[in-house]
């Protein structure tokens, strides 16, 4: 077992599952990793709360979709999610109206700020305290904080690979997704590409996946539908087939809320 490799499946853990954004047309995915940072950052302001754990993942005995585009590797399908959540609660105000409050936070965010299909929130009290400490907040928040394996390449992305007409589109199509509104960066995943283009004959077509990172004040879901348009249809232009793009959002930054999900 190599390093390279062991940290390989190190960062893939981090990232942990990749969930589906919106419906099964909207061709867009999110990291497990991202989305709890910024249902993190939703639940901030509920007071008496520290989270102890936070995830995500599909519910359990309800139906999928199949996705009108192929997704990433590994990536969940297109169907309702359940948040589950740990907390330590301050007993300052009663239990039942602070797991409440935390419930339609995690709920409320998921949903119109993200734009995750979510349909239930599990909560679990770990732990009460009687008087709540000064600035009490997440326990996980040192680790969103951290700067993520994606976040940390994207400050220097890899040069774009491939050669001759492949490369000049993979340019052309990283420079169309960058330009659309709310794209803070492309990212590499894992150390990937963060534009993927792949040509087939039967039937003729492309098929790009994109990785992106989200500004702040903006929605992911709008933006990644934005992407879609932009880089389907530069894609399109020398192609005999139609093209289908995927979107995978890796990083969603701290700021102004974005605009809710319609």
């Amino acid at each position: 077992m190599t390093e390279a490799w062991t940290q390989a499946v190190r960062n893939q853990l981090e990232l942990g599952r990749l969930l589906p954004l919106g419906g099964p047309h909207d061709g867009t995915w999110i990291t497990e990793q991202a989305a709890v940072q910024a249902l993190e950052r939703a639940t901030a302001e509920v007071p008496g709360v520290r989270l102890e754990s936070l995830r995500v993942r599909s519910a359990p005995l309800q139906p999928v979709s199949e996705p009108a585009v192929r997704p990433p590797a590994g990536a969940l399908p297109p169907g309702p999610l359940t948040i589950e959540a740990a907390f330590t609660a301050s007993l300052v105000r009663p239990l039942p109206e602070t797991a409440d409050e935390l419930r339609s936070t995690l709920l409320g965010a998921a949903a119109e700020q993200l734009g995750l299909a979510t349909v239930t929130a599990d909560i679990r009290v770990t732990d009460l305290r009687e008087i709540p400490k000064a600035g009490m907040t997440s326990r996980t928040a040192a680790t969103a904080m951290r700067p993520t394996p994606e976040s940390a390449a994207a400050r220097s992305a890899p040069p774009v690979t491939g050669t001759g007409s492949m490369r000049g589109l993979v340019r052309e199509l990283a420079d169309v997704a960058t330009g659309v509104s709310g794209v803070a960066r492309l990212t590499a995943v894992l150390g990937s590409r963060p534009v993927r283009v792949e040509d087939h004959d039967d039937p003729p077509g492309r098929h790009i996946e994109v990785h992106l990172a989200v500004g702040p004040g903006h929605h992911p879901l709008h933006v990644a539908r934005a992407v879609r348009e932009a880089v389907a249809e530069a894609a399109t232009a020398d192609t005999p087939g139609p093209a289908t793009v995927a979107v995978l959002i890796t990083e969603t930054a701290a700021g102004d809320g974005p605009r809710r999900s319609p």
